[in-house]
């Protein structure tokens, strides 16, 4: 018996119906089997995925470029936001590339959600430190208000992830 290289289907889906027919009729149907998701982009959570990296990385570069008071302070709060990108990076690239149809042995809603709820988390604490920290410095302010901001954010992909999952 062979046990050569085919194709594998799987019954995950990034939000289109499934099915022989689903994608007819649609404009780039036949690209839907392919590497890169052409439409992911243009979805409501990567465009969250974006705003969040691009208010983390402001966060850190206002934090890490201003003159720190409490050194300790800051360097947890741009180890969380750091992190924190690196991991939305990294989810959104699975989504991209459709990676979560390669690695079947890993639940990626699941884990987004476990990362979105501890990294969340962690960023509102850091948050906290670094604006009661900041003594009126305007780069550390701004670094903190924005990882206010890229909390909310997170705050909004876990609750728009567990509203299209029930």
């Amino acid at each position: 018996m062979s046990h050569g290289a085919g194709l594998v289907r799987t019954t995950c889906s990034s939000g289109s119906s499934s099915g022989p027919g689903a994608g007819a009729g649609q404009p780039g149907a036949g690209s839907s089997e392919g590497l890169l998701d052409p439409f992911y982009p243009r979805t409501h959570a990567a465009l969250l995925k974006v705003a969040q990296m691009i208010t983390l990385l402001i966060a850190f570069i206002c934090v890490r470029s201003s003159l720190k008071i409490t050194y300790s302070a800051y360097s947890y709060f741009e180890v969380v936001t750091i992190c924190n990108l690196i991991m939305i990076l990294a989810f959104y690239l699975v989504h991209l590339f459709r990676l979560y149809r390669v690695l079947t042995c890993i639940s990626w809603p699941l884990s987004e959600l476990l990362h979105y709820l501890i990294g969340t988390l962690l960023l509102l604490i850091a948050s906290i430190v670094a604006a009661s920290k900041s003594y009126g410095q305007s780069g550390l302010v701004a670094g903190a208000i924005f990882g206010f901001l890229a909390t909310f954010l997170c705050l909004a992909s876990v609750w728009l992830s567990y509203k299209s999952r029930v």
